[in-house]
Parts: structure tokens; C-alpha cells; sequence
């Protein structure tokens, strides 16, 4: 897997591009962090295509701001890697 950036600050939450081997490594990837969206009563926007996958972390119910909620998904998300 080839990170192109790391989290940054974009519409209001928490934005990481990333990139896959191919569309099955990239939904891999996906599934897991499924599950760790979902303990965490947090859940992603996301796209993906083949082997890129985009994911924006925002608290939409603390007014569509970065939470601490989202730089710890992000961080969990990272662990994965």
C-alpha cells in the first residue's frame, strides 16, 4: 500500500488519500476500518475507485467540525497500515 498524503484538514474534517495494490487489497482495507468505525460510533465519508480510497472524518454533530473523535479514528485507521 502507497500512502500520497498524510491527514489533512479539508471541509471540515479530517481528510487521507490512499492507495491500494488493487481493488480487493483497497476493499480489505475498507472492511477494517468498518469495523472500527462502527465500535467507535463513528462513521466515515468515503469513495472509492479500484484502487484508490478517500476518507473525510467530520463530527457532523458537533457542527460539522474535527473532534477528538475523528483524530482518534484517524489514528486507529493509521494503525492498520
Amino acid at each position: 500500500m502507497e500512502q500520497h498524503s498524510s491527514w489533512t484538514e479539508k471541509e471540515n474534517g479530517l481528510y487521507k488519500k490512499f492507495q491500494f495494490k488493487d481493488f480487493v487489497e483497497t476493499f480489505g482495507f475498507m472492511t477494517q476500518v468498518a469495523l472500527l468505525a462502527e465500535k467507535a460510533g463513528h462513521h466515515p465519508t468515503w469513495k472509492n475507485t479500484y484502487n484508490t480510497l478517500e476518507i473525510w472524518l467530520i463530527t457532523h454533530d458537533a457542527d460539522h467540525q474535527i473532534t477528538k473523535k475523528d483524530r482518534e479514528l484517524a489514528e486507529r485507521i493509521d494503525d492498520l497500515l
